[in-house]
C-alpha cells in the first residue's frame, strides 16, 4: 500500500507544484491574447461591417426612419403594411418567384446540355469553351443594356423574326414579354454554371457508362441512372446559388425597367406595367427614392429570412436525391 508522502508532493514541493501552474495559465493567457492580437482586424472588420450593420437594420425595421430625422419607434407596423397594405409587395414577390421558378431550372437544364455538348467536341474544345463562358464575364449593365439594343421593336432580333415572318413581340416594352426577355438573356450568360457541370461530366468515370452499355443501357438510360447521379451534388450547388440569386434579382431589371427613358417617358421603377418589378427593386425604390428607410429594412429582413427558410428546406430535401461518390450525406 502507498504511503502519504508517496502519494501526495510534500510541503516543499507544494508551493513549487502551485506556482507552475500558475505559470501555465499565465503562458496560456498570453497566447489567447496573441491570437486575439491577430484575429483583431478581422473581428474589427466583421463588427463594424456586418454585426453592427445587421443590428441597425433590425432596429430601424421597427421604426419609421427618412435619413434626415431621428428614427420614430412604430413597432410592426412596417410589417403590418407589408402583408396588408402594399400591393406593389405582392407584386414584386409575384415576379420574384416566376423568375426562380423558371429561370433557375432552364439555367441548370441549359447548363447541363451545353456541357454535354462540349464533352463530345474532338476539335476546338477551347475555342467552344471561351465561346461559352465570354458572356458570363460581361458585366451586367453592359449586358442588359445590349440586349435591351438587340431585343429593341425595331432592333436586329425583330427584323430576322420579321424575315421570317414570324410574330414580331415588342419585348421589354410589353409587360406579356418582358420576363422571357429576361430569361433569354439569363441563358445567355449560363457560362459560370456550364463551366461547373463540363468539369462535374468529365469527373465520371468511364467505367460506370461502359459497365452500363454492357448491361444494354441505352443513352437515356445512361444519362438518367449515371451522368445524373454522378453530378448531382453540382446540381444541388447551382440550384441552391441560383435561388438565392433569384431573390437577390436586380441589376438587369433595373437597368431594363430605366431604358423606358429612351422613349421620354419618365417611367418608374418596373416599367412597363410593374412586369420588371422584383422584390430588390421594389426594396431599392422604397429605401433609397421613398427614403422609407425603415420599410426598406423590414423589406430586407423578410428577404434575408425567406431565403434562409428555402435554402434549409433546399438543403434538407437534398438527401433525397444528391448522391455523393464516397457516399456521405
Amino acid at each position: 500500500m502507498a504511503t502519504v508522502s508517496e502519494r501526495a508532493p510534500s510541503a516543499p514541493e507544494q508551493p513549487r507544484a502551485a506556482a507552475r501552474r500558475r505559470s501555465r495559465r499565465r503562458a496560456a493567457r498570453r497566447r489567447q491574447w496573441v491570437a486575439l492580437a491577430f484575429m483583431s482586424p478581422w473581428v474589427i472588420g466583421f463588427s463594424a461591417f456586418y454585426v453592427y450593420p445587421m443590428a441597425s437594420s433590425l432596429y430601424f425595421s421597427f421604426t419609421r426612419y427618412d435619413i434626415l430625422s431621428q428614427p420614430k419607434w412604430v413597432g410592426l407596423s412596417n410589417y403590418q403594411f407589408m402583408f396588408t397594405g402594399d400591393a406593389q409587395f405582392w407584386t414584386a414577390v409575384r415576379n420574384t418567384m416566376w423568375i426562380i421558378v423558371f429561370l433557375v431550372p432552364l439555367q441548370v437544364a441549359f447548363g447541363i446540355g451545353a456541357a454535354m455538348v462540349l464533352t463530345r467536341v474532338k476539335r476546338g474544345l477551347s475555342f467552344y469553351r471561351t465561346v461559352f463562358f465570354l458572356p458570363s464575364m460581361v458585366p451586367l449593365v453592359a449586358a442588359a443594356l445590349a440586349f435591351v439594343f438587340l431585343l429593341n421593336p425595331a432592333g436586329p432580333i425583330n427584323r430576322i423574326l420579321h424575315r421570317l415572318h414570324l410574330p414580331e413581340p415588342l419585348w421589354f416594352y410589353d409587360p406579356n414579354y418582358t420576363k422571357p426577355g429576361l430569361l433569354i438573356l439569363g441563358l445567355w450568360m449560363v457560362g459560370q454554371t456550364m463551366i461547373l457541370f463540363l468539369a462535374a461530366l468529365l469527373d465520371v468515370p468511364t467505367q460506370l457508362y461502359e459497365a452500363a452499355e454492357i448491361e444494354g443501357a441505352g443513352s437515356w438510360q445512361r444519362f438518367r441512372h449515371v451522368t445524373l447521379p454522378m453530378i448531382s451534388p453540382v446540381i444541388f450547388f447551382c440550384v441552391v446559388i441560383g435561388v438565392i440569386h433569384g431573390f437577390q434579382y436586380f441589376t438587369e431589371a433595373f437597368v431594363i425597367s430605366q431604358s423606358g427613358d429612351q422613349t421620354g417617358l419618365d417611367n418608374p421603377v418596373g416599367y412597363p406595367q410593374d412586369s420588371l418589378r422584383f422584390f430588390t427593386s421594389h426594396l431599392y425604390q422604397q429605401g433609397f427614392e421613398g427614403f422609407h428607410m425603415g420599410y426598406a429594412a423590414a423589406l430586407s429582413w423578410v428577404l434575408f429570412l425567406v431565403v434562409m427558410a428555402c435554402t434549409l428546406v433546399i438543403i434538407r430535401g437534398s438527401r433525397r436525391w444528391v448522391h455523393y461518390q464516397g457516399g456521405f450525406r
